[in-house]
C-alpha cells in the first residue's frame, strides 16, 4: 500500500507543484538567456551558444521550481490542512502521503544540482546550485517570521533571469556587466510579489488567526493592496531601465513595458473592493445584490467600513491569464527588439 501511494502518477505530482504556474518564471529565464547570447554575438570573435547550456538552463528551471513547490507543500501541510481553502491540496486531502512527497522533492534537488554539471567547464551554477536551493526552500517558512515573504517569493523567481545569464555570460566583474539581468530580475521580485499579495487577499483572516506574517494577514485586504499597487509600479520602472544598460532594447521594449503597464493598472482595478460605510448598509443592500452578492464570504470589515469583495475564482483565472500574457509578451517583445 505504501509502495503504490509512493509511485503515484506523475499528473498527480504536476498537480501537487501546479506545473502550470511554470510559465510565469520561463520566460524570464529565456529572455536572461538570450539578452546574454545577444552580446557573446556581438563580440568579437563571436561566441555560440551550446545546446547542452539552453537544456540545462531548462532542466535547471523545472527541477528547482519542482523542488521549491513541493517542499512548500510539505511545511505548509499543517496550515492548509485547517484552511478551508486549501484543504483539499494533495498532503492534507491524502491524495499522496509525506514519505512520497519527501522523496519526490529530494529527487528534484538531485536533479536541479546535477543539471548545473551541464554547464561545466563554468563553475559558477555549480557553486551557487545549493545555496540557491536552500534560498528556494527558506520561503516557505518566511511567511512565519517576516511581512517580506511575498518580496522572498519574488526573489526566488526573479533569480532566474540572472542564473539563465550567467550560464551564457559567466562575468561579473565590473558590476555593471550584469545590470541587465539585475534590472530583469527586480522586475521579476517586484511582479510576482505583487499579484502574491493580492492573492494572499484570499487568506487574510486565516493568516491572521495562524500568526502567520502576509501583508493581508497583518494589514487586512485594504491596507495591503496598496502594497501590491507599488510592487508593480516598481516592476513597471525595472523594466524601462533596462535599456538605459542593455543597448540592443529600445523602443519596442518600452513599448512592452508601457503595455505591461496598463495590463497591470487593468488587474488592480478588477480587484479593488467595493466601499460602503457600514451605516449604510441597508441602503445599499438593493444596489449591492444588483452588482455583486453579499454575503458573509465576500465581506469584509474595516475601520467602520464594509469592502464588498470581487469573485475571488474569478479574479485568480483573470490573473493566472493576465500573468501569463506578460510573460510570454515580454518574451516576445524581448526577442523581436534583439531581431531589429
Amino acid at each position: 500500500m505504501v509502495r503504490g501511494r509512493i509511485f503515484m502518477p506523475l499528473t498527480e505530482y504536476l498537480g501537487l507543484i501546479r506545473f502550470s504556474h511554470t510559465l510565469f518564471a520561463l520566460p524570464f529565464a529565456i529572455l536572461g538567456g538570450m539578452m546574454a547570447i545577444a552580446l557573446n554575438l556581438e563580440a568579437e570573435p563571436a561566441i555560440w551558444p551550446r545546446w547542452v547550456d539552453m537544456l540545462g538552463v531548462l532542466l535547471c528551471m523545472v527541477f528547482a521550481r519542482s523542488a521549491a513547490m513541493s517542499f512548500n507543500r510539505l511545511a505548509d501541510r499543517e496550515f492548509d490542512a485547517r484552511n478551508p481553502r486549501t484543504v483539499a491540496r494533495h498532503l492534507p486531502s491524502g491524495q499522496l502521503s509525506v514519505r512520497s512527497v519527501v522523496l519526490f522533492t529530494c529527487a528534484c534537488s538531485i536533479g536541479f544540482v546535477g543539471s548545473t554539471l551541464l554547464f561545466l567547464p563554468n563553475r559558477i551554477p555549480i557553486c551557487t546550485a545549493i545555496p540557491v536551493l536552500l534560498f528556494l526552500f527558506g520561503y516557505s517558512y518566511a511567511k512565519r517570521f517576516t511581512v517580506l515573504v511575498h518580496l522572498w517569493l519574488g526573489a526566488a523567481l526573479g533569480l532566474s533571469p540572472i542564473a539563465a545569464w550567467v550560464v551564457f555570460r559567466p562575468v561579473v566583474w565590473p558590476a555593471e556587466s550584469i545590470y541587465p539581468p539585475i534590472l530583469l530580475g527586480l522586475a521579476v521580485m517586484f511582479w510576482t510579489a505583487g499579484f502574491d499579495v493580492v492573492y494572499s487577499c484570499q487568506d487574510a483572516e486565516i493568516d491572521k488567526k495562524e500568526g502567520l506574517f502576509s501583508l493581508p494577514g497583518r494589514f487586512g485586504m485594504m491596507g495591503a493592496l496598496p502594497y501590491a499597487q507599488l510592487f508593480h509600479f516598481l516592476m513597471v520602472v525595472a523594466l524601462l531601465l533596462i535599456p538605459s544598460c542593455f543597448e540592443p532594447f529600445g523602443r519596442i521594449w518600452y513599448s512592452g513595458g508601457v503595455v505591461t503597464a496598463v495590463i497591470l493598472l487593468a488587474e488592480h482595478m478588477a480587484v479593488n473592493p467595493t466601499r460602503v460605510p457600514s451605516n449604510a448598509l441597508t441602503e445599499a443592500d438593493e444596489a449591492i445584490e444588483n452588482t455583486i452578492e453579499n454575503t458573509a464570504e465576500n465581506t469584509v470589515f474595516e475601520g467602520g467600513i464594509a469592502y464588498f469583495k470581487p469573485d475571488v475564482d474569478r479574479v485568480n483565472i483573470a490573473f493566472f491569464h493576465m500573468n501569463w500574457v506578460i510573460s510570454l509578451g515580454l518574451l516576445v517583445v524581448g526577442i523581436v527588439d534583439l531581431c531589429c
